[in-house]
């Protein structure tokens, strides 16, 4: 990865990853569901759904881990507050099913780069490959084909991005891990999205790339603007207004939590709202990507 822009404090040491529960298929289920590319997907629906008891435990080591470095007596090391970021891509097909063109990739980077453009980060196609596996293609969150495909697919270091495109099981658009899983489980690291969900997909109206966008915040360390509905802790994020469920579609004026100020970020990228709705990172969300990628990625 290269950074553009440093700020110096005191390196980080420590992970608290948050291990996944196993996934069991069914019993002789199909790899794929032989109709899903008919399907249009409503509503979105994301792998990433920790429950708040975990996200407390998360933030709790993410304090620690801050408070062990302001403690520490290793030298001062520079780190990340914005700069650009290594992708290697990974097309997943079945035959000519997801068989995806290198403009296909193309647009999705410009999607990618052009969203996260205010923060300070962006993102370098280091390289695209393509493998026509079937199980791949279908695999699910936490399944034996995803851990097989990433073993033989992985790339980089814990600051540099994998994505895979796939047709995952089970109704799911895509899924990225935390920022503090890499530590324990370096391999599965990145990001997994359908492939109809890059521009021009067939996953309407999540077809223009922003499903991508979503999964990259997770793994650039944000929650769901919904995470904990309207309690005072929500996502951990000060300036999106809290949203006591996800938005689906995209409403005006929608306030769901209607004592706390702010009407529900349903333009937000880490919302479910439909793609043509999404447009918005906000500075706290970068603030707190900075300190996510500078505690468990950069460098790493």
């Amino acid at each position: 990865m290269r950074m553009d822009s440093l700020l110096v404090l005191l390196v980080v040491a420590g992970c608290g990853a948050e291990p996944r529960e196993p996934f069991e298929a069914p019993a002789a289920a199909p790899v794929a569901d032989p109709e899903d590319d008919a399907v249009v997907l409503h509503p979105r629906s994301c792998g990433v759904e920790p429950t708040d008891a975990e996200v407390d435990r998360m933030e709790l080591q993410f304090d620690l881990d801050l408070a062990r470095a302001q403690s520490s007596q290793v030298p001062l090391v520079p780190i990340a507050v914005g700069g650009t970021i290594d992708v290697y891509f990974h097309v997943i097909h079945s035959g000519a099913t997801g068989d995806l063109l290198q403009s296909d990739v193309d647009a999705q980077m410009t999607i990618l780069d052009n969203a996260f453009a205010g923060t300070g980060w962006s993102f370098n196609l280091v390289s695209t490959d393509w493998t026509d596996d079937a199980a791949w293609f279908g695999m699910s969150d936490g399944s034996v084909a995803e851990s097989d495909a990433k073993t033989a697919l992985r790339m980089g270091t814990a600051d540099d991005l994998n994505l895979y495109t796939a047709r995952p099981g089970f109704g799911i658009l895509g899924w990225a891990t935390f920022p503090n899983s890499y530590a324990a489980r370096p391999t599965d690291d990145g990001v997994v999205v359908h492939y109809g969900t890059l521009p021009g997909g067939n996953q309407a109206p999540y077809d223009e790339g922003d499903t991508m966008v979503h999964e990259v915040g997770h793994w650039m360390g944000l929650y769901h603007t919904f995470q904990g509905r309207c309690g005072a802790n929500g996502d951990r994020v000060a300036d999106t207004p809290s949203e006591r469920s996800p938005n689906y579609g995209c409403p005006a004026n929608r306030d769901t939590c209607a004592a706390n100020a702010g009407l529900d970020p349903v333009q937000n990228y880490m919302d479910y709202s439909e793609d043509g709705c999404m447009y918005e990172l906000t500075a706290d969300q970068d603030a707190r990507m900075d300190d996510q990628f500078s505690t468990y990625r950069y460098g790493k």
